[in-house]
């Protein structure tokens, strides 16, 4: 049988209260009395109920996040870093895969909000009206993380994702590249839209007009950077150098193009994005975007408190910094 408060509190000759105020960590308690409670607790084996305490204060200390997929070393990171800033603050984390489906999120959200979580971190790919009907009408709040909202209705953390674009394209065009590929995402989410636009800036500024054979969109995978490799090579005039939307891709492309038998990056050069582990495990290692995925799942995750606590809040959709690191896929 479960060990319940009020056999703590026969045991130790107290008032449930009593018991309840040692749980907490309520100071109002004599030394003497805290002790017989505890060294109780620890002999019975009691374990507080979280889910009747939730009832009681109306807060269950846990918070809901949502990612597409755990495996993922980018999402890893980020949720990492939301982790530690929950530890911090003393809320556990409910962890919940959604696969990008944007039924199985909608679902995930409202399974989240049935156990009573006190907030929400969600990352997700595109942010669509039924997306913020969802997180305007809950309950509790609700911030994204490396997610952009095109309203910027919701709390978010993210970077420049449009200039990051626009940066790494100019460092490709500077080393001599009219022209670079892209190998972007196949969904249409607004990151990935905003890379585009970076993407597109540069080539403007140099005097280029968008090839549309030059554009792969692939899934984020290691096997689509191969398959995106494949298909530039096979074009009568092959790129000369390639901007990739993610370092997993990008780690496909450069094996893609060894696999035709030609170099990284003296044949092509290969940019990538994220600075994720991936991209130094890969030989030549990888030039990239560093996007600060734990420091953006840290700062979503505090954000997330200040709002369940009702702190002040001056920003609630923050840009963090990134910038660009230059390794051996690039000259």
């Amino acid at each position: 049988m479960n060990v319940t408060i009020y056999d703590v509190a026969r045991e130790a000759n107290v008032s449930m209260a009593t018991v309840s105020r040692v749980v907490n960590g309520n100071p109002n308690v004599k030394p003497a009395t805290r002790k017989k409670v505890l060294q109780t607790i620890e002999r019975l084996g009691y374990r507080p109920n979280a889910v009747a305490r939730g009832l009681a204060s109306k807060k269950t200390t846990t918070v809901g996040v949502i990612i597409p997929d755990i495996s993922s070393i980018f999402f890893s990171e980020l949720a990492r870093g939301i982790d530690d800033i929950a530890n911090m603050y003393k809320y556990n984390i409910i962890l919940s895969n959604s696969d990008q489906n944007i039924d199985k999120e909608v679902k995930l959200i409202n399974t989240m909000l049935e156990k009573q979580v006190d907030g929400i971190v969600f990352m997700g790919g595109r942010i669509t009206d039924e997306h913020i009907q969802q997180f305007k009408t809950s309950p509790v709040p609700v911030a994204l993380a490396a997610t952009v909202d095109p309203t910027q209705s919701i709390p978010s953390v993210n970077i420049d994702y449009e200039q990051a674009g626009y940066e790494a394209t100019k460092l490709l065009i500077a080393n001599g590249h009219h022209h670079p590929a892209f190998v972007t995402g196949v969904e249409e989410t607004a990151a990935n839209e905003l890379k585009f636009n970076g993407f597109k800036r540069a080539l403007q500024e140099n005097g280029q007009t968008l090839n549309d054979t030059l554009i792969i969109r692939g899934d984020f995978t290691y096997g689509s950077g191969i398959e995106a490799a494949e298909q530039l090579l096979a074009l009568e005039t092959k790129p000369t150098a390639i901007f990739v939307a993610s370092d997993e891709m990008a780690l496909g492309v450069i094996h893609g193009i060894q696999d035709q038998g030609l170099s990284v990056p003296d044949d092509i050069e290969v940019f990538g994005f994220d600075n994720t582990r991936l991209a130094t495990m890969v030989r030549p290692t990888l030039s990239t975007i560093v996007q600060p995925m734990y420091d953006i799942g840290a700062v979503a995750m505090r954000l997330l408190t200040k709002f369940m606590n009702k702190e002040e809040v001056s920003d609630s959709n923050v840009i963090l910094p990134h910038q660009i690191i230059e390794r051996n896929s690039t000259k």
